[in-house]
């Protein structure tokens, strides 16, 4: 599976510092297998960290939003 370009926070009942609801985050390379279930993007500290996929939803942005 690919991972997304653009995200949707859905879920940050355990990130309500770092992550805001409904706000598009752009998702950053990262490849490492022991953390295949997360996603790796700048958050609302202005530093790029893994949070779990489960608590975005993939943002199918048209490349003129991008």
């Amino acid at each position: 599976m690919n991972t997304p370009s653009f995200v949707i926070c859905i879920e940050n009942s355990e990130y309500t510092a770092s992550l805001e609801i409904r706000k598009i985050y752009q998702v950053l390379p990262y490849v490492d297998p022991a953390k295949s279930g997360h996603l790796r993007l700048i958050d609302e500290s202005d530093e790029d960290y893994l949070y779990p996929k489960t608590c975005f939803l993939d943002a199918c942005l048209t490349k003129s939003v991008e």
